[in-house]
C-alpha cells in the first residue's frame, strides 16, 4: 500500500459541479446511471459498486478525478472522451502526494494489481477490497479520510488486505483523541456503503469477524464528539447504519443473539438521535431476524413499529419492504389471511414507484427482492407451487452484482420444487446454487441447500438428483 504518511491540511475549495458529466447522463436517474455503469464495468471485466450517491457525488464536482476502475469504465462508456472531456481534473492535479513518474505503489494505483493469492475466491476478495478503498481521490478529502480510518481503526484494511478484504486491526481502534468532523463522519458513511457492498457479493460469513473494529470505532467518535450538530447528526446515523450492517452480517451467518444485540443498539442510537429513519431500519432487520430466529408474532410487531416510524418519510418503497417482513411474520403464524393483505400492501406500495425519498441502504430491494420475499410467504405457508413460481422469478430478475441474493433466491426456488414434488428441477437449480457459492460465503444459504439435500435424498437414484448430491456432499462447510 502507498505511504500513510498524512499531507498537511490545505484550504477547503468550493467544488465545482461536473456540468458535462452531468449532460452525458442525460434523461436516465442517477439510479439509472449507477445501473448503466456498474453493466458497463462487467462488459471489461471491472468491479465496481457505482451507486445513485456515487453519480451525484461526481456530479457536485466532490470526485474531481475518478479511481483507475471507474477510469477505464467511463472510457469505455464514452468512446473517444478523455476524462477531461467528462469534466474531471487531470489525475496529477488532485493527487495529495507528490506525482510518481515510474508508476504508482500498491493500494494507491492499479486497483486490481496482481497478488499472490491463495485461489480465484480469495483474488476476487482481494480486488473487491481494493475497490472498497480506492474512492477518495479528492486532494483534502483522501487526506482527512486516512487520518480519521488509519488513526481510527475503521479501514486498517487498506493496510493490511487479506483474502477477505477486510483485515482490521482491532488493536488500532483506539479513542479519538480530537472531535470528529466532516471527514470522519464521510468515512464512516463509506465504511457502511463498502461493507454492504462486499456482503452483496460475498455473504456474511467472512466479513463478520472483521466487522467489530469499525464499529468500535464509530462509537468512540459518537463519544468524542463533533464539532457541529449537523456532523453529529451524520455520525449518529452513520453509527447506527454500521451497526446494522454488522447485525446484519451476524443474522447472515446464524449468530442471531449477536443480531440481536447490534439491532438494539441501532434502535437505541436512532431513538437518541431522533432518527426517525434510522429507527424505521432497525425495526425491519429486527423483524426480519425474529422471522428466521422462530419468533414470528414478534416479526409482526416489529414490522409494524417500522411502518409507524417510516410513514412520515415519504418512501413508498420502504413501506412496501416493510409490509413484506409484517407478511414474513403473519406467515409464520400460519395466518393466511393476514400475510395476503399485508402483501397486497407491498405490492401496491411498490407499484408506486421509487422517490427520492427512498433510503440508501434499500438499493437491493427491487422486483426480484420482493419476488424472493413473496416465495418465501409461500413456503411458509406451505404453498410449494406458488412459492417456486416467485422463486423461480426473483432468480430471473436479480441483477448479478447481487451475487449473495442471486443464490439466495436459486436456494429458495431448489428447496420449493425439492418439497412439491420436481426432484429433477430442483436439483438443477441446486446445481446453480453450487456454482455460486465459489463467491458466496452465507451459512443461511449453506443451510438452505443442506434441508434441499435431505429432501432429495430419496430421489437419489435420479442421475440429475445424484450428481446434485454428490457435489454438494463434497461442499466445504462454512467455518
Amino acid at each position: 500500500m502507498a505511504s500513510s504518511t498524512v499531507t498537511s491540511a490545505q484550504p477547503e475549495r468550493p467544488p465545482r459541479p461536473n456540468l458535462a458529466f452531468r449532460r452525458l447522463r442525460g434523461k436516465r436517474s442517477p439510479a439509472e446511471f449507477a445501473a448503466a455503469v456498474r453493466r458497463a464495468a462487467r462488459q471489461i471485466g471491472e468491479r465496481v459498486s457505482c451507486d445513485a450517491r456515487y453519480v451525484g457525488r461526481v456530479e457536485a464536482g466532490e470526485i474531481r478525478c475518478p479511481n483507475y476502475a471507474y477510469e477505464r469504465v467511463f472510457l469505455h462508456m464514452f468512446p473517444g472522451r478523455t476524462l477531461t472531456d467528462l469534466g474531471f481534473a487531470p489525475r496529477s492535479s488532485v493527487r495529495g502526494r507528490q506525482a510518481r513518474t515510474t508508476g504508482e505503489s500498491r493500494g494507491a494505483g492499479e486497483p486490481y494489481e496482481t497478488h499472490d493469492t491463495q485461489d480465484v475466491r480469495d483474488t476476487q476478495y482481494v480486488r473487491d477490497a481494493q475497490d472498497l478503498y480506492e474512492k477518495h481521490d479528492n486532494n483534502e478529502e483522501s487526506d482527512v479520510l486516512r487520518r480519521a480510518f488509519m488513526t481510527s481503526g475503521a479501514t486498517v484494511a487498506a493496510a493490511s488486505l487479506t483474502p477477505l478484504g477486510l483485515a482490521l486491526d482491532a488493536a488500532a481502534a483506539g479513542r479519538p483523541t480530537r472531535r470528529a468532523g466532516t471527514g470522519e463522519a464521510g468515512a464512516l458513511e463509506e465504511a457502511v456503503r463498502r461493507i454492504r457492498l462486499l456482503d452483496d457479493r460475498h455473504g456474511a460469513d467472512g466479513l463478520y469477524r472483521r466487522a467489530a473494529a469499525p464499529l468500535r470505532t464509530a462509537y468512540a467518535l459518537l463519544d468524542a464528539g463533533a464539532s457541529r450538530q449537523a456532523t453529529a447528526d451524520r455520525l449518529y446515523t452513520g453509527a447506527g447504519e454500521l451497526a446494522l450492517s454488522v447485525g446484519w452480517l451476524a443474522h447472515d451467518s446464524g449468530r442471531f443473539d449477536d443480531a440481536r444485540s447490534h439491532y438494539a443498539e441501532a434502535l437505541a442510537t436512532a431513538r437518541m438521535n431522533g432518527d426517525a429513519g434510522l429507527e424505521a431500519h432497525a425495526f425491519c432487520n429486527m423483524a426480519f431476524l425474529a422471522r428466521d430466529a422462530g419468533r414470528p408474532r414478534e416479526a409482526v410487531r416489529a414490522a409494524q413499529a417500522a411502518q409507524r416510524a417510516a410513514r412520515p418519510l415519504g418512501s413508498d418503497r420502504l413501506m412496501s419492504l416493510l409490509s413484506l417482513r409484517e407478511a414474513g411474520g403473519w406467515a409464520g403464524l400460519a395466518d393466511r389471511v393476514g400475510c395476503e393483505q399485508a402483501l397486497v400492501r407491498a405490492q401496491t406500495f411498490y407499484g408506486r414507484g421509487p422517490s427520492d425519498t427512498d433510503p440508501e441502504w434499500m438499493s437491493f430491494y427491487g422486483e426480484a427482492e420482493l419476488e424472493g420475499l413473496e416465495a418465501q410467504c409461500w413456503s411458509t405457508l406451505g404453498d410449494w407451487p406458488r412459492a417456486a413460481r416467485h422463486a423461480r422469478r426473483a432468480a430471473d430478475l436479480q441483477d448479478p452484482h447481487f451475487t449473495r441474493n442471486l443464490a439466495l433466491y436459486s436456494a429458495e426456488l431448489a428447496d420449493d420444487l425439492a418439497r412439491g414434488g420436481r426432484p429433477d428441477e430442483a436439483a438443477g437449480a441446486g446445481m446453480c446454487v453450487l456454482d455460486l457459492l465459489s463467491e458466496v460465503q452465507s451459512s443461511r444459504i449453506h443451510t438452505m441447500l443442506a434441508g434441499t439435500a435431505r429432501v432429495l435424498l430419496p430421489h437419489r437414484r435420479s442421475p440429475a438428483v445424484s450428481t446434485f448430491l454428490d457435489r454438494h456432499r463434497t461442499l466445504p462447510r462454512p467455518a
